[in-house]
């Protein structure tokens, strides 16, 4: 039978229970005195009221009524204690130990050094007046070129007009930035002709070798005109082949969407693994979702390179928590209710949980929103908590594979191939056509265990196995929206 409870640290007050827990029902020391849901939270001894919760080993919030010794700890009895800004102290800790030996995997090398994990036709309209152009476009072309090339993709957008300042450059950089991507073997720029997000902005900043473009409003037939270019990107392409390659040319995005209360017990510590051993081996893994970080930034504080690091780290923090501010809204809003009922209680909660995706890794880098990865080790990469829009600004940031923890499931796929990781073995067995990996077994099996079949399984899709994403045609973008419309 499943153990009724986990305590994760020997200091935490609480421990999670693995299964649905009755009342009268005795472990870890303590009588349950209510039901328990399965990844909701019991308290092993007595909480003061006013006293801090601590989870993983640190403060998830702060107790607002008394609890007893073998009661539920969630919503009820426990609040946030996180503030709309914090000052900080640069403390660096000590360097975490280098991973063990990894096996490598079959990529595409690009001329600039870069490596893909697939060698795909992707089509990028610069407005969303063209975005089913483009889709049109990747249809027909990747009827008519099929198994030249791994896929033809086209991502439509609904932005690139009527923006103005920052807000026109997010949705810019972004796009730049994804037709720089290793895992592109050509790119076809589709504009319309009369957007805010002009053609010649756009170029300034793309430097792929296999380019081309099209403006709809000069083309005769933009669809054959279209397709005519592909071709020609699809000729250069198919020439890449997969070459042995070393698993430091791997770019990891991580990510975590609806999360539950075993997210921080199996899957994101698992997660952590992959990042550690990816940049133990000199690659890179980006960390994103930054409000998300709200209550364990000090983690990766402590692990800054050097105190310049430190500060841009601060600085991002602090700037994300302003952006929450100006528009009036509390910074501990998160979790999500899909987060509230799998048992986590405040964002401090949901925050250690995910911070433990970027494992033990030096925070060597990092970047604004539609920034692209310039440094090995780990990079913080400014984007909001959304799915959709902080794995496209991992992508385009340069992750050429995401690892996509989950509780609760979601279908949504990405630029990259994106590798679904379930926290719990039932989600695995509901949901086999969306989960790639269940993470359950880290409670039967361990963690080494598990992480070794990750890592395996990790390097045969950067190899080119398709993801379940993949398999079903999920392929999506989303960009952040941060400015008035026009």
């Amino acid at each position: 039978m499943t153990p009724a409870l986990f305590q994760i640290d020997p200091r935490d007050p609480v421990a999670t229970a693995l299964r649905d827990v009755a009342a009268g029902e005795t472990a870890l020391g303590v009588t349950v005195t209510e039901p328990i849901p399965k990844g909701h939270k019991v308290a092993l001894r007595t909480i003061d009221v006013g006293a801090p919760v601590h989870k993983f080993g640190f403060p998830i919030g702060r107790a607002t009524q008394p609890i007893a010794a073998g009661d539920h700890v969630h919503t009820h009895n426990v609040a946030t204690a996180l503030e709309t800004s914090g000052s900080y102290a640069y403390r660096p800790a000590l360097e975490a130990e280098a991973g063990a030996d990894a096996p490598g995997f079959l990529g595409y090398r690009r001329a600039n050094g870069r490596v893909g994990t697939r060698n795909e036709i992707w089509i990028l309209p610069t407005v969303g007046c063209v975005g089913r152009t483009a889709e049109k476009i990747a249809a027909q072309a990747g009827q008519r070129f099929a198994g030249r090339v791994d896929g033809i993709h086209a991502f439509a957008h609904p932005f690139g007009c009527s923006q103005l300042g920052d807000d026109l450059e997010g949705t810019r950089a972004i796009l730049t930035a994804l037709a720089n991507h290793p895992n592109a073997g050509g790119v076809l720029l589709v504009g319309l002709g009369c957007e805010s997000n002009q053609m010649r902005g756009m170029l300034e900043g793309v430097s792929h070798p296999n380019l081309r473009t099209i403006g709809a409003q000069a083309a005769g037939d933009e669809i054959e005109e279209g397709i005519a270019l592909v071709e020609e990107l699809v000729a250069e392409a198919e020439h890449f082949v997969r070459t042995p390659e070393r698993l430091s040319e791997l770019v990891l995005g991580v990510k975590c969407g609806g999360s539950d209360g075993f997210s921080g017990l199996t899957a994101n510590p698992l997660v952590g693994r992959m990042s550690d051993a990816v940049t133990a081996a000199g690659g890179t893994a980006i960390l994103t979702e930054i409000p998300e970080i709200f209550g364990a930034e000090q983690l990766l504080m402590a692990r800054a390179a050097d105190e310049a690091v430190f500060d841009r780290i601060v600085a991002l923090v602090n700037g994300f928590k302003a952006y929450f501010t100006r528009h009036g809204e509390p910074v501990s809003e998160n979790p999500s209710p899909g987060n509230l009922a799998g048992g986590i209680t405040t964002l401090e909660e949901k925050s250690l949980g995910a911070v433990q995706k970027a494992g033990h890794a030096t925070v060597t880098d990092v970047l604004g929103y539609g920034g692209q990865v310039q440094r090995r080790g780990l990079t913080l990469l400014e984007a909001p908590g959304n799915d959709a829009v902080s794995s496209t600004a991992l992508a385009a940031a340069g992750a050429t594979v995401i690892l996509f923890t989950t509780g609760r499931g979601t279908p949504l796929g990405f630029p990259v191939p994106t590798v679904k990781i379930a926290s719990n073995s039932d989600l695995a067995a509901r949901k086999p056509g969306w989960i790639d990996f269940d993470a359950g077994q880290v409670l039967a099996e361990g963690m080494d265990d598990a992480a070794a079949a990750l890592l395996e399984r990790i390097a045969a899709i950067a190899s080119g196995t398709a993801t379940a994403a993949e398999r079903n045609g999920e392929r999506e973008i989303a960009i952040w929206k941060r400015g008035v419309t026009l």
